[in-house]
């Protein structure tokens, strides 16, 4: 049997021991070690592995030996409680293998978890599970995770009183984010509003999101965007300083303004699109003034502006790299005016 969407979370949550076997197989290896971790810490529980209560198996040593899986769900431990036997890493070339031992499982045996890669629609290993009738297969894809995802991983970071703009950003920034980074950052947060009853603010969720740019080049762009041509200079000698090379700034640069140009151009409105550009934080607001200041049609052209310095950044020519990006820079700039 296949699991989907939330069907598929809430079993994660709370699998079902008397079942023979699950395959949580996804391109993402970090979503399928999350999940994977996720059902054997709800099978075994906390003290499961420190109990041995869990035999691990790698997908090469049961190529070498093909009982090794058949004795470890037989095996009876040294502590009550309920076993898993996981396969890490597994391929359809182990599918007869695992048939074997899912054949074999009888009630009582342990729990088989085995995690995949990207399988296709015609893999031996996911229709075994799929046509088993005991066991479950859930495939997981690199989907944007649903509201239920984030508020339960919210949950298990004890993060409850939540401000309504703080939760719109920590949703942009689940999207923007790998779901082990989201899961980090939870903790983070959670650690940073330890012992404070306050609602989480959006200030908050900006002060502990990892940064996807440099400070400097972040006050750059801003002043770029600002029309503050003067304060280019400066900030483009201290980025040289530090050894940020012209063609980094020239793709943080384009980032920056293909953001706005979408924020400008939405139906909805520039708040709107920089939402769906995974802007959040601080910089939204203050990216939302740029967006309507400079308007749809300049920002094609600063992005237009860009495009061509990055290909010459890119050339064969002798030109200084950061010559040619402040100038562009400046160019820039002088639009707003």
């Amino acid at each position: 049997m296949i699991l989907k969407g939330v069907e598929a979370s809430r079993y994660f949550a709370k699998p079902d021991p008397g079942k023979a076997g699950l395959l949580i197989a996804g391109a993402d290896a970090m979503r399928v070690a999350l999940k994977r971790q996720e059902v054997i810490a709800a099978l075994i529980g906390p003290q499961g592995e420190g109990e041995m209560r869990l035999t691990r198996i790698p997908a090469s040593d049961l190529r070498k030996d093909g009982a090794a899986l058949i004795d470890a769900i037989k095996a009876i431990g040294f502590f009550p409680g309920p076993r898993v036997a996981f396969v890490e890493e597994a391929t359809d070339t182990l599918a007869d293998t695992v048939a074997l031992a899912l054949k074999d499982w009888r009630p009582g045996d342990a729990t088989i978890v085995v995690t995949a890669g990207n399988l296709t629609a015609k893999s031996a290993l996911k229709l075994l599970f799929d046509k088993h009738p005991n066991a479950f297969c859930a495939m997981l894809y690199d989907d944007p995770p649903t509201r239920e995802d984030i508020e339960d991983a919210l949950k298990k970071a004890g993060l409850s009183h939540i401000d309504r703009e703080a939760m719109a950003d920590l949703t942009t920034l689940a999207r923007a984010l790998d779901p082990g980074d989201f899961r980090q950052t939870l903790e983070k947060i959670a650690l940073y509003k330890y012992g404070d009853t306050s609602p989480l603010t959006p200030a908050d969720v900006a002060a502990m999101a990892p940064s996807t740019l440099e400070a400097e080049v972040d006050d750059l762009l801003l002043a770029v965007a600002d029309g503050r041509a003067p304060a280019i200079g400066l900030l483009m000698r201290r980025l040289e300083g530090q050894g940020v090379l012209p063609v980094a700034i020239c793709i943080q640069a384009l980032r920056h303004f293909r953001a706005l140009h979408m924020a400008a151009a939405d139906p909805a409105g520039p708040a709107m699109g920089l939402q769906k550009a995974r802007v959040f934080g601080p910089r939204r607001d203050q990216m939302q003034r740029q967006a309507q200041a400079l308007g749809m049609r300049t920002l094609e052209t600063a992005v237009a502006l860009l495009l061509e310095t990055d290909l010459t950044l890119r050339s064969a020519s002798r030109a200084p790299g950061m010559a040619l990006m402040e100038r562009a820079l400046i160019r820039v700039a002088m639009l707003r005016r």
